[in-house]
């Protein structure tokens, strides 16, 4: 679909970058050769993710140790990877999420998801579209939100309202900062399965949400479609497109509301065995950071 050389010169920021949906974004953004910074909360996993990226494509991507939920931390990042020149674009990416009733949620429960998605989304944009303005220079955002802003998402409360957020950002600054030439666009993709995010919303299955490829179209998204969809958005060649969300998903939200309604049959027994399933993954990502 693209040419090869076709990010040849972008230098993009991608939240969350060095696993899942940011991994194969970034691994396509590479593919058509622009110069990478991926971000995320685990050095090694940074490290991992960059090297085995330029061993299979080349090029350059370096990673950012950083909790995007320190504004302070964010804005000295930014500054870190402007020392090397301006960035051109970034997706914002960098997401959680778990599948709970909502009257069972406790407060830092809700802010351990909104802090992420919504402020701390906000804090990286901001801190790269100042830097665009001051310096007079174009820029490209790519946010990676959920169908449910459409349409709301029981059981992921404080995902939906984050997201939302999130897309009401990118409306209302496609607006500000069109004088700019400072552009902001989303996608609101369906089932894409990824084994981190997909076992917290389909805790205890070991499929990763794999089998509710219930779309029209009847299967989950090819990665690749993803992938096509997030570059499109980032190329040069549609510069009036801004203030966008656009929904990849088979039509499944338009068939079904794309949303975790299903849940609601679940009984008592059911939360509490997903509960301890998210508690475990939890708590070996505490781990994992620890080391």
């Amino acid at each position: 679909m693209f040419k090869n050389d076709l990010l040849k010169g972008k230098r993009i920021l991608i939240t969350g970058g060095g696993s899942g949906l940011g991994k194969e974004i970034a691994a396509r953004y590479l593919e058509l050769g622009a110069d990478l910074y991926i971000c995320g909360r685990r050095d090694v996993v940074l490290n991992e993710t960059a090297a085995e990226l330029m061993g299979r494509f080349g090029g350059s991507v370096k990673g950012y140790a950083v909790d995007i939920r320190n504004a302070e931390a964010v804005d000295q990042m930014v500054g870190e990877i402007w020392k090397d020149g301006p960035l051109t674009g970034l997706v914002n990416n960098a997401a959680g999420n778990f599948v709970s009733r909502t009257e069972d949620l406790s407060s830092r429960g809700f802010d351990a998801i909104a802090n992420i998605v919504l402020h701390g989304t906000f804090y990286v944009t901001q801190a790269v579209g100042k830097r665009w303005i001051e310096g007079q220079l174009p820029g490209s955002v790519v946010s990676i939100l959920v169908t449910w802003v459409m349409n709301g998402g029981p059981f992921v409360v404080p995902s939906a309202m984050s997201k939302a957020g999130v897309n009401v950002m990118t409306k209302s600054l496609a607006v500000e900062w069109g004088r700019h030439q400072i552009r902001l666009n989303a996608i609101a993709p369906g089932v894409f399965p990824t084994e981190g995010m997909s076992k917290r919303l389909y805790p205890g299955r070991d499929d990763a949400g794999r089998s509710e490829g219930n779309s029209p179209m009847g299967r989950a998204g090819y990665m690749s479609e993803l992938q096509n969809l997030a570059t499109f958005l980032m190329a040069d060649g549609c510069e009036w497109l801004t203030g966008q969300t656009m929904t990849i998903d088979g039509a499944n939200s338009l068939a079904t509301g794309g949303n975790f309604y299903h849940f609601k049959d679940w009984t008592d027994a059911d939360w509490d065995h997903a509960r301890n399933s998210i508690r475990e993954l939890n708590d070996r990502d505490r781990a994992a950071r620890a080391v």
